[in-house]
């Protein structure tokens, strides 16, 4: 059993790491290798090993907030991460019977878009390829979030939101291949808010974030009102770590089963390969990390959110642990590179067991 307030920072040593594991992440961010970064939460064993927070620029997406010195409760935008924590929503939510099941089929439950529901080539779209980002639908991520030659952006600046993912040029077959896409995101959040009668922000609330006892976020909204399922979250990176470690507990939290159990089997199960080294579940990333037991040891499989400028959550069941990690690196193509330092130069090596 887990509860937060218990996490006072041990000695990494307590919790099978080597003892000098702040030095470490202190000697890589002395030589400049991990650039931006804002916070590292560690959690093993349900413990917590390691807690950092640096300083630097605050975002509301692409609004600078100025400069900031991040601690245990400073929100910071996870971006992307949003879509992950979706996911979970859509899980508690569909164990309630107030959304459709990943089966159904995807435009019964936008019956506001009649036109849509007359295309036969849309008619075969799932729920599941929505989930799994295999929709089939023209989409581009790849330009900045500043442009609306960005999807997500475009999304954002439509009148109607959801009619402009839906009626999408169809260009491949659906659950096929994964595409990147705020938009599929955004209708997952927009069948919780019809099947729940809440707004995505007030039902995270209730449903997760209270029994968490995570008490401050902010979920960002669009010209609509709408809060944004793609990107819109901004939590503390500890918060971000309660979730990651409710997702190691099998959804239970203080005795408590917030996330049930039956949909993470489900939603951190591979779906659709992203590359050689990625595949996707439900709004989540699987992986695996290199062995860190020794030669031949077999690799550690991973699931976990990521969201633009690097942000990470990892969770690593063989290992019991969890990282979240925070930086202001947004819309940099090296915004990968922090976390990833954070990760297999510090984090991952520092394990002796």
């Amino acid at each position: 059993m887990t509860d937060a307030s218990d996490w006072q920072p041990i000695d990494p040593a307590a919790a099978d790491y080597v003892p000098d594991l702040p030095d470490r992440l202190a000697a890589v961010l002395h030589a400049g290798r991990a650039p931006g970064l804002h916070g590292v939460v560690v959690v093993r064993h349900g413990r917590l090993v390691l807690e950092w927070y640096g300083a630097g620029e605050d975002f509301k997406w692409n609004e600078s907030l100025g400069s900031a010195t991040f601690g245990p409760d400073t929100l910071h935008d996870v971006r992307s991460v949003t879509k992950s924590v979706v996911a979970l929503l859509y899980g508690i939510a569909l164990a309630d019977g107030r959304v459709p099941g990943p089966e159904e089929p995807l435009l019964r439950h936008f019956p506001e878009y009649p036109d849509l529901a007359a295309d036969a080539r849309r008619t075969r779209l799932t729920v599941e390829h929505a989930l799994t980002m295999t929709l089939g639908l023209e989409w581009d991520e790849s330009v900045p979030y500043t442009s609306t030659a960005n999807s997500e952006i475009a999304m954002e600046m439509a009148p109607d939101r959801f009619r402009f993912v839906l009626e999408r040029p169809v260009v491949e077959e659906p659950g096929i291949r994964w595409s990147y896409s705020g938009g599929a995101s955004a209708l997952v959040g927009r069948l919780i808010a019809k099947g729940t009668g809440q707004p995505l922000q007030d039902f995270a609330r209730r449903a997760l974030f209270e029994p968490l006892g995570i008490t401050a976020f902010e979920w960002m909204a669009g010209h609509d009102g709408v809060a944004s399922a793609a990107s819109g979250l901004r939590l503390a990176p500890r918060d971000l770590a309660r979730i990651g470690q409710t997702v190691l507990d099998g959804g239970r939290w203080s005795g408590r089963q917030v996330i049930p159990e039956t949909w993470l089997d489900e939603a951190l199960r591979p779906r659709v390969r992203i590359d050689a080294d990625r595949e996707y579940g439900y709004q989540w990333y699987l992986g695996t990390f290199p062995a860190v037991a020794g030669a031949g040891a077999p690799p550690l499989p991973w699931v976990g959110a990521n969201g633009n400028g690097g942000q990470r959550l990892f969770v690593v069941p063989d290992q019991d642990f969890v990282v979240a990690i925070t930086a202001g690196n947004y819309d940099s193509p090296n915004g990968s590179t922090t976390p990833l330092t954070v990760l297999n130069d510090v984090i991952l090596p520092s394990i002796q067991r």
